[in-house]
């Protein structure tokens, strides 16, 4: 056998024991070699992203890390999970690359095992933007959530995101130019090369044109923050934020502030689709504002539904949306909930019409001088599996939505971050409604703890959760939404052909 032959041999072999083949049978001429169809596998190495918290001498802010237990990723022991801080980070719109950047040595935050969470803290203006990376057993399903809490000043308020996974592409409804908006896009690169990233900009009028935000470096191991405001001379109260990237990839984000309402963090929406759902909007929203744009050639035209806890109705008044090609559109909804937790619902007009949207709810609870500021981008479902981390004793409410058939989850409350029994319950979904709860608490909670939603039956079920602190009479809140972990992924089917080793 020529050496090129059993070099392709070795090749097969190998290609087998990555994607999980059971087994491999080189052909002896009495039959046709088979492969069996690998089942899906965990993933062995996780990625998350979260941007520098600062901006204010007063930030506080609580890094919770974890993974779901059973993930069954790498080895019975083997793994890492470590959240670093980046290298710096930058608030110009520097066009140069500054090099390779250098993470601190100690983690910021350490997860030792699945099934209980590990914490970290920062103060201050300065605090970086954190890279991390978890291998083995602590990949599948391993989240981090980034909490800062603000008392007071512009950018006061309870902001909370879901450290996100790097890409190459991310839309931001929701986002402003007024003159009351401070809305930085933060951009952080994990990688070892520096990467290259556009920032586009919609209003109600369309593209928002500027040179400034084409091709702006990330430097390597690094995060970099744009003020969108400097981006154009054009005020618009409501402006979609598209990030791209030339070369490498990023976690991006938008920590939008306001004067009056507060600050938070708008995390990425989902994929441009034709029908959205965007969960978990408080009972007690004084101010729902919907924003919407259509990225593609042609308008689309939405029907409104509010899921409720018995029904899905059309909002009085707001049953319909139309969005023009490539501009934003806004539309207040007001107290939208009337006291009655609930989800909106984004549906094509006509029927076979799916034109692809993106979309965000801008809520405000309180009044006055007393309001607060929270986003909810329209998210997937849970899938098999979502997490969500740093809940606390009290201030949690976890909302669960069935926007088609009705759906069954179980959810987890994991032990605590400095002890307690973690605990589950399952709660039925009833078709076309939100079933908004207090979530189950860690027997003996110390510290702060994971909810994991798996699905169990039906569905699918969309969720999201609300935390929320009670900070001199002002509601400060935030919700992030839990798609799918992807702590899993499937591993194509192949068919072995070792007829290309013949002479």
């Amino acid at each position: 056998m020529k050496s090129t032959s059993v070099s392709l041999i070795a090749g097969v072999v190998a290609l087998a024991a990555v994607t999980g083949f059971a087994a491999l049978n080189v052909p002896d001429g009495s039959g046709t070699a088979e492969a069996r169809t690998a089942a899906r596998l965990p993933v062995e190495r996780t990625s998350l992203l979260c941007p520098a918290p600062g901006l204010s001498d007063l930030s506080e802010t609580a890094y919770t890390a974890f993974t779901p237990a059973g993930g069954s990723g790498g080895s019975a022991n083997g793994g890492k999970a470590e959240l670093l801080s980046s290298a710096k980070d930058d608030d110009k719109d520097t066009k140069k690359d500054k090099g390779k950047g250098k993470k601190a040595d100690k983690p910021v935050v350490s997860l030792k095992e699945p099934g209980k969470p590990a914490t970290g803290e920062a103060s201050g203006a300065d605090s970086p933007a954190l890279i991390g990376t978890a291998t083995g057993r602590l990949a599948p399903g391993w989240t981090a959530q980034q909490t800062t809490g603000i008392e007071a000043g512009d950018g006061r308020g309870l902001l909370g995101i879901s450290c996100t996974t790097p890409d190459t592409d991310f839309w931001f409804p929701a986002a402003s130019t007024a003159k009351s908006r401070q809305d930085y896009v933060h951009l952080t690169n994990p990688d070892d090369t520096a990467a290259v990233a556009d920032i586009e900009l919609y209003g109600p009028d369309g593209s928002l044109k500027s040179d400034v935000g084409e091709g702006i470096t990330v430097p390597a191991g690094s995060g970099v923050r744009v003020l969108i405001s400097t981006l154009t001379s054009k005020a618009a109260d409501d402006v979609t934020v598209h990030v791209t990237t030339r070369t490498g990839r990023v976690g991006a984000a938008v920590r939008a502030s306001d004067s009056k309402s507060g600050s938070d963090w708008i995390a990425p929406a989902a994929e441009p689709a034709g029908t959205l759902v965007l969960p978990g909007i408080p009972a007690d929203a004084t101010s729902v504002r919907l924003v919407a744009f259509a990225p593609g050639d042609d308008d689309a035209d939405l029907k409104l539904k509010l899921l409720g806890k018995t029904s899905a109705v059309s909002p009085a008044g707001h049953e319909e949306l139309h969005v023009k090609s490539k501009m934003t559109a806004g539309l207040d909804l007001k107290d939208l909930t009337r006291g009655e937790a609930g989800s909106l619902l984004l549906i094509p007009s006509e029927k076979g019409r799916a034109t692809p949207v993106v979309a965000a709810l801008r809520v405000v609870r309180g009044k006055g001088d007393k309001q607060e500021v929270g986003y909810i981008p329209a998210t997937g479902p849970v899938g098999a599996r979502a997490t969500v981390a740093d809940n606390r004793s009290k201030g949690s409410v976890l909302s669960l939505t069935a926007p088609g058939a009705a759906g069954t989850v179980k959810v987890t409350a994991s032990a605590g971050s400095e002890g307690g029994t973690p605990v589950s319950k399952t709660y039925k979904v009833a078709a076309g409604t939100t079933l908004a709860v207090t979530p189950p608490v860690p027997a003996g909670l110390k510290g702060t703890y994971a909810l994991t939603v798996e699905t169990q039956s039906g569905g699918p079920v969309h969720a999201a959760r609300t935390l929320t602190v009670q900070q001199d009479g002002i509601p400060m809140f935030t919700v992030q939404t839990l798609p799918d972990d992807k702590g899993t992924v499937e591993v194509p089917a192949a068919e072995q052909d070792l007829s290309v080793l013949d002479d």
